[in-house]
């Protein structure tokens, strides 16, 4: 079964999380957050840290990344591990792959005209407010 990560990075303010806008399909010009593929071989963790820095320039100096959870699509063959974790201090993110960009934690991320994922994304961030430890996050609500 092939296996692909998402991570959620929460900015350092615990207000914003950071998005890519898809360059291509699946859910070309949609939000999503970031991740890929995991190679043959790779441990879902060195997985999840090269994807992370692929995409975004960040290192495991800047943030711990926790696994939050798994979905699992036996009908497509393929499962989905999400990992999440906060930055440590203020770093810039850059990428070719697709924009970056920081998104309030206040949209709805169950709108899928503009977010990738069937409703996913809302669903992670309904989790990880159910368990912001796992993460070790500072998610704030507000300005």
């Amino acid at each position: 079964m092939q296996g692909y990560n998402c991570i959620i990075v929460v900015h350092r303010d615990g207000r914003r999380w950071l998005m890519c806008r898809r360059r291509r399909d699946p859910y070309k010009g949609l939000l999503n957050l970031v991740g890929g593929k995991i190679e043959q071989g790779e441990t879902k963790e060195d997985a999840a840290r090269r994807e992370l820095f692929e995409e975004t320039g960040l290192t495991p100096g800047d943030i711990t990344l926790t696994r939050l959870m798994t979905f699992d699509y036996p009908c497509d063959g393929c499962f989905v591990d999400v990992f999440a974790g906060q930055l440590r201090e203020e770093r810039p993110v850059s990428g070719d792959e697709n924009e970056l960009l920081w998104v309030s934690l206040e949209e709805n991320f169950f709108d899928m005209n503009r977010f990738a994922g069937e409703g996913n994304i809302g669903h992670m961030l309904e989790i990880l407010k159910l368990h912001p430890e796992l993460a070790r996050l500072d998610i704030r609500k507000g300005n």
